[in-house]
């Protein structure tokens, strides 16, 4: 699959953009096992342009996460301009505009998936962020606002008209939030459309090997991908691509290939944000990376409320050594 000159290869997985997850640190991880491509946290244009400390933090990207996308969020088109004019002199790979994300503080405003109550505005911004930039900008929407409006196969035409080089539809609507299951048929649909010549990638309630396999195969997608499932569980990019591969599932991961991977993404968010930060941004990964065992909940405890990362340390060894 390419995105102009990109070339992620034969069904990339890509990493989601989800705030207060997917940041430097986690994205480190994800690239480790097996994300073809990575994107930011959601980077609001009004934050940008206003030079707010913690939206110009989010365009910091390392060279260790490429290929990468910077994604921008607004509904005022010179701010989403002025944005992706910013963002591009971070040099990433693509700039992604999102009009899907579907929380209230952000659509109720008429940003992320709000835009869909507006189609021809969303078009004409995305027309002038294309025209301001030279990177490929790309675009991650929804089916529509609602049951009644699922707007997407004519929406991807005009989105592929003004010149994007790839779109991430997430099969819902605003309305499902992330309730009720993702529908793909919408998504193979924009796909098969003899019009359509840019990659289309799917995404949306891909949580297993199977799924995703299943998900090439049925709807013909380019590539996938993969949100909450790889909250708590980055390996899954491995897995996906050892099944796609050999068609073989890899054995579950151990409690202590856990232990150490929960070791490094603790270095590694600390070396990004620092001691204090690092630490308290690792909380909310540490409590997932251990889901399921059991008698956990006194030691979860202990590891999600120490303010020492060596403490935090010496708790995941007792992890490895009493669970494994």
């Amino acid at each position: 699959m390419k995105i102009s000159t990109l070339d992620l290869g034969e069904k990339p997985l890509l990493l989601a953009p989800m705030e207060d997850v997917t940041d430097a640190s986690f994205r480190c991880i994800c690239k480790e096992y097996g994300a073809d491509m990575v994107y930011t946290e959601f980077v609001p244009s009004d934050g940008l342009i206003r030079d707010a400390r913690k939206a110009l933090a989010k365009l910091v990207v390392y060279d260790y996460e490429r290929p990468i996308g910077i994604q921008i969020y607004g509904h005022i088109p010179e701010s989403m301009v002025e944005a992706a004019i910013m963002a591009e002199e971070a040099q990433p790979e693509v700039i992604d505009l999102n009009f899907g994300c579907p929380v209230n503080k952000i659509a109720k405003r008429g940003a992320g998936s709000g835009m869909m109550r507006e189609p021809d505005k969303l078009v004409e911004i995305t027309r002038s962020v294309v025209e301001a930039v030279k990177l490929p900008v790309t675009v991650k929407t929804r089916l529509g606002w609602d049951e009644e409006s699922k707007i997407i196969v004519e929406l991807a035409e005009r989105l592929q008209d003004v010149g994007i080089a790839a779109l991430t539809i997430h099969g819902r609507t605003r309305s499902q939030l992330y309730k009720g299951e993702a529908d793909w048929t919408l998504i193979g649909e924009v796909k098969r459309n003899p019009r359509m010549h840019i990659p289309i990638i799917g995404n949306g309630d891909i949580t297993t090997p199977e799924e995703a396999a299943q998900a090439f195969e049925r709807y013909g997608v380019d590539g996938i991908m993969i949100g909450r499932a790889s909250f708590g569980r980055p390996w899954i990019f491995r897995e996906i691509r050892h099944f796609i591969d050999t068609g073989e599932k890899l054995p579950p991961m151990g409690v202590a290939e856990k232990v150490e991977l929960a070791k490094r993404h603790l270095a590694k968010s600390i070396e990004v944000k620092g001691g204090r930060v690092g630490l308290l941004e690792m909380r909310r990964h540490l409590s997932c990376y251990f889901k399921g065992l059991e008698n956990f909940k006194e030691t979860r405890l202990r590891l999600v409320t120490s303010n020492d990362p060596e403490e935090i340390v010496s708790i995941l060894d007792f992890i490895k050594e009493k669970w494994q």
